[in-house]
């Protein structure tokens, strides 16, 4: 049986999403603007609760397209706003379109938000070493330095704790416990299963 980290319990949705997605290094602008969006979603509930409704959001929001986010109206926000499947939070959902106007200003001034966003790591994945549960931080310098940067393009919902799981999520940390199985797969860039 293959020892995986904790977090994720037995759920089949959340050990699919450990597995084959949590920590290998995301460089897909696409990918990255969706796990941003998420991640905001997530702001105050489990990540358990966003992955179950992320075909939802796929759906309610265009497939993560920024550039039609960015367009939507009020009435389009008031249309999300009665979508039982998803967050159906008034500031969520502006932030969610408010960050796609700022996104597609971040891909315009540096060529890609990969590129933008993986300048805080120097392009690099941060592989740590925690053995438990309880090493692992809330937030780190990098964390805080790219919350403090997004927030100064206009991004909301971008909170220090908030990048770090997006940070986690995307790559640009290794925070699979060394004795998961991942640890190795990840850290070493394959991020392969």
């Amino acid at each position: 049986m293959k020892k995986r980290c904790p977090w994720c319990g037995e759920d089949p949705l959340y050990v699919a999403y450990h597995d084959r997605e949590w920590g290998v290094p995301v460089h897909d602008d696409a990918k990255l603007f969706e796990f941003l969006i998420l991640e905001g979603a997530q702001a105050g509930l489990s990540w358990i609760t966003i992955l179950r409704k992320r075909e939802n959001y796929r759906r309610a929001f265009d497939g993560f397209d920024p550039k039609k986010i960015a367009r939507y109206t009020a009435a389009r926000q008031a249309k999300l706003l009665q979508d039982a499947g998803i967050v159906r939070n008034r500031l969520k959902i502006a932030a969610a379109i408010g960050n796609a106007r700022a996104f597609l200003e971040v891909q315009e001034a540096f060529g890609s938000f990969d590129r933008y966003i993986w300048g805080f790591t120097d392009g690099r994945t941060i592989v740590n070493r925690f053995r438990t549960m309880d090493d692992l931080p809330a937030t780190s310098s990098e964390s805080d330095a790219l919350s403090r940067d997004l927030k100064q393009r206009g991004f909301k919902f971008v909170g220090s704790t908030i990048m770090y799981a997006h940070m986690q999520a995307t790559g640009m940390v290794n925070d699979h416990l060394l004795s998961c199985f991942r640890y190795k797969q990840v850290g070493s860039g394959r991020g392969v299963a």
